[in-house]
């Protein structure tokens, strides 16, 4: 129930602040302090399919998961896994950064979405700092 009720309460936050065209970055909710991160979803990018030799697309996924490492390391990527099936959803990152620009410069690192194989959309996202899944 404490969970429902966050969750009810930060889509609330998210409408009226948006409504009232305030931006904030942190806030106070009761026991929580909700943050803003970054929300990815990765897509299928538009150059997937003319990508065939194994060899390459095996480099550019090791270069893909050494560059996850690296920028959750740097604790830019606080989140990221695949989906599970073959649709035009490929993951998810989280990030923690200070603008969509930096987000965009982060993922510009990333040798699967500069090669084409993956692409992006990027959102706001609200959720309670140091939150884990239980």
């Amino acid at each position: 129930m404490k969970a429902i009720t966050l969750c009810i309460s930060i889509l609330l936050f998210s409408f009226f602040a948006s409504a009232q065209n305030k931006d904030p970055k942190t806030f106070k909710m009761g026991e929580y302090t909700i943050k803003q991160y970054y929300f990815v979803m990765l897509t299928k990018g538009g150059r997937r399919d003319e990508i065939k030799d194994t060899a390459i697309i095996n480099k550019l996924q090791a270069g893909h998961m050494a560059n996850m490492e690296r920028l959750s390391k740097e604790g830019k990527l606080m989140l990221a896994g695949p989906f599970g099936d073959d649709g035009n959803w490929r993951g998810i990152f989280v990030f923690d950064a200070e603008s969509e620009d930096e987000v965009k410069s982060l993922l510009a690192t990333d040798p699967a979405i500069k090669a084409g194989r993956l692409d992006y959309e990027i959102h706001p996202w609200y959720t309670a700092m140091n939150s884990v899944f239980k």
